[in-house]
């Protein structure tokens, strides 16, 4: 199995799929590598700097029968596309009553971590979790970059596809051939007994590390990656928690209406795994400010190991406090 980083994992996928379907075309500002060279300027268009364009375009080719790949860039590009995502393609199967298939794949950037400021450092996946109508994909190793992307540019509705901008240098194994992973389920990461860590993105490697240092102290961690966001595999998120009886979820956005948030939630209602849990649930999120381009301060409004850390062992002291 072959080594690459989580950024030649997605043009892998990309090219793969030009190829077995000639009905995947890009479009975007600009690209990384030259795939005009290989597929032409036909199904590669460079376009105006103008998303709200951009993504109406992709939106439109998607009901005429091809199947576009929109790249923003950067998440924070999308936001000027706002009227096309939350009043078009989140809504339009539905308003044209099912009729028609609209297979467009919207890719971005997400997250901080790297030095680029506010407005390019955003985490917003939850804004789009919010619209019924849209998957969402948010893979956090290379091989689930590659698989997901595929089956993101294969299904037949709009697809959100976020990728963490810490993880394009990440490097991982990845199966030959024609790799898929499916929507809408997630991974154990790593089995434990005594605590579940949901991670998000970046906080997936992030967990795996924190577990590895606590199991010197005799603390089991589950590690369990939702890899979609939406639709969310909550049987498997349940099914850890149900085991640990305790909870901790990682995410880099700001806890107010995050995918966090949700997740609690769905773990939390359950009255099952509400039953088995021993703690309350803990989350470990991003302070609510925007990033900040000091590196100091982008660092303290990021959550880290230790805070990771400190969270289970908080989840661990409350089970053992009487009822």
């Amino acid at each position: 199995m072959r080594e690459i980083s989580f950024q030649k994992a997605l043009e892998e996928a990309v090219a793969e799929e030009m190829r077995r379907d000639p009905r995947v075309i890009l479009l975007a500002t600009d690209f990384t590598g030259d795939p005009i060279k290989e597929f032409g300027p036909a199904r590669v268009r460079f376009t105006p700097i103008s998303e709200a364009v951009l993504t109406g375009m992709g939106l439109g080719a998607a009901g005429s029968g091809f199947r576009p790949i929109v790249n923003w860039r950067m998440v924070t590009f999308s936001f000027v596309a706002m009227d096309q995502i939350v009043n078009q393609a989140s809504k339009i199967r539905y308003m044209f009553g099912g009729q028609a298939d609209f297979p467009v794949t919207y890719r971005c950037s997400t997250g901080g971590g790297i030095g680029l400021a506010a407005q390019h450092s955003q985490s917003p996946y939850s804004m789009w979790m919010h619209l019924a109508g849209l998957k969402i994909i948010l893979p956090s190793t290379p091989a689930d970059a590659k698989g997901l992307l595929k089956s993101a540019i294969r299904d037949n509705n709009p697809v959100v596809s976020f990728e963490c901008s810490r993880l394009a240098t990440a490097t991982g194994p990845v199966p030959d051939g024609d790799h898929l992973v499916p929507l809408g389920v997630a991974e154990v990461k790593r089995a434990g007994t005594d605590v579940t860590i949901v991670g998000l993105a970046y906080y997936v490697p992030e967990a795996l590390a924190v577990a590895e240092e606590l199991a010197q102290e005799g603390i089991s961690i589950e590690v369990v990656d939702p890899r979609t966001l939406v639709p969310l595999d909550v049987e498997t998120l349940r099914a850890s928690v149900r085991k640990t009886g305790r909870v901790v979820i990682v995410d880099e956005a700001p806890a107010t209406c995050s995918a966090a948030s949700e997740i609690a939630a769905l773990i939390a209602e359950d009255p099952e795994t509400f039953r088995c849990l021993k703690a309350s649930v803990r989350r470990v999120c991003a302070l609510p400010v925007p990033v900040p381009y000091s590196p100091t301060l982008e660092r303290a409004a990021l959550p880290n190991r230790e805070d990771i850390k400190a969270a289970v062992y908080e989840v661990l002291k409350e089970s053992l406090r009487p009822l």
